[in-house]
């Protein structure tokens, strides 16, 4: 897979980005502020524009006006880990998904039987009218030479967050190993809709397609690396692969929280070119570099949890600083590795990252 543009000076955001996704060495380091949409407006300074501070910007699949409604819902309770971003919650509704409510927390939890599942009305999340809207959104991007990025409307993650978001987390571990038939056929159910989805992005033309599927914590994998084998990578190479049957040159990012260094060799061969965030407390960023080299690119690296909220800017700037020296200029998107659009994050700090990214990348 090649760049648009060889590695030197002069790129745009765009070849510039795509350049450190295929292993290369960009004219400098790209930067990005998360690994989907953020909404610049809601944390930079009146007037400064998304193209000023990133190479890359996120497309959004639309959404209804119930919708929006229900983003504005939950907003009081964007600080709760349960509930997520409030963009995510958009998409709770269509799931039968309450995460405030301790009733409606799991529309799958009472689940008794496998018929059960099979009655639950999956939503349809990318309906073919979409298309032309986010191919819109993808030439706005091109037109300001930035890569597009697109995400997939999920229920917190296309695999195994959504399915264990349906029936519980306790209840989903115990169906991967007590009732592997349920497991099998939520996942494909899930994966269905993830590929017709990331088949409607690469139809519009992305560049970059964005995998998220938290599996990894503090320490170790949520679940074991055979487990993530048996009844995750075989459904990721399908979602990959019907995006790629589409758009060949799309790059693959795949989110995830925590650790999980295990499944990176599964990862590369499933196809994904990076991995975001790279939590410096969780994965070790030059053992990673050291041992894949640039075959795969790391996409993050810069701040453990609350390094934006309350370090000094002249903290974060050296953080980056010997971020870059350690891991060299290739293969490499500088990002913070938690999110920054929380009230408590100063503009400065993030002015800070950016200031250095350019300077040091």
């Amino acid at each position: 897979m090649s760049s648009p543009a060889s590695e030197g000076a002069g790129q745009t955001p765009r070849e510039r980005l795509l350049t450190a996704l295929d292993g290369g060495e960009p004219d400098r380091i790209p930067r990005a502020l998360s690994f989907y949409r953020v909404e610049i407006e809601a944390i930079a300074p009146r007037g400064v524009r998304h193209d000023e501070l990133v190479d890359v910007g996120f497309v959004r699949f639309p959404v209804s006006p119930e919708e929006r409604d229900l983003e504005r819902r939950a907003l009081p309770y964007a600080g709760d880990t349960r509930i997520g971003h409030p963009a995510q919650a958009q998409h709770y509704a269509r799931w039968s998904y309450f995460p405030e409510s301790r009733d409606r927390r799991n529309p799958l939890a009472r689940a008794r039987s496998l018929e059960d599942l099979e009655r639950f009305p999956f939503p349809d999340l990318g309906a073919p009218y979409v298309a032309s809207g986010l191919a819109f959104q993808v030439e706005e991007l091109h037109g300001r030479g930035l890569a597009a990025g697109g995400s997939l409307p999920h229920l917190g993650g296309e695999l195994f967050e959504a399915a264990w978001r349906l029936r519980g987390f306790e209840s989903f571990l115990i169906d991967l190993v007590e009732r592997p038939d349920w497991a099998h056929f939520l996942l494909d159910r899930l994966a269905a809709l993830a590929r017709r989805n990331a088949e409607t992005l690469a139809r519009a033309g992305i560049d970059v397609l964005a995998l998220d599927d938290d599996v990894g914590m503090p320490g170790r994998m949520m679940i074991s690396p055979r487990t993530w084998r048996e009844f995750f990578e075989p459904r990721l190479a399908g979602i990959v692969g019907a995006a790629r049957a589409i758009r060949p040159e799309l790059r693959v990012l795949y989110h995830s929280d925590g650790h999980i260094e295990p499944i990176l060799d599964d990862l590369v061969e499933v196809g994904v070119n990076a991995i975001n965030p790279v939590q410096p407390e969780h994965m070790d960023a030059v053992r990673i570099r050291r041992r894949f080299g640039r075959r795969l690119a790391l996409w993050g690296t810069i701040g453990r949890q609350t390094t934006f909220s309350f370090a000094t800017p002249e903290e974060i700037r050296e953080e980056v600083r010997e971020r870059v020296a350690a891991l060299g200029r290739a293969a490499l998107v500088l990002c913070p590795a938690y999110d920054i659009d929380e009230p408590d994050v100063p503009w400065a700090n993030v002015a800070a990252f950016l200031e250095a990214a350019t300077t040091y990348g």
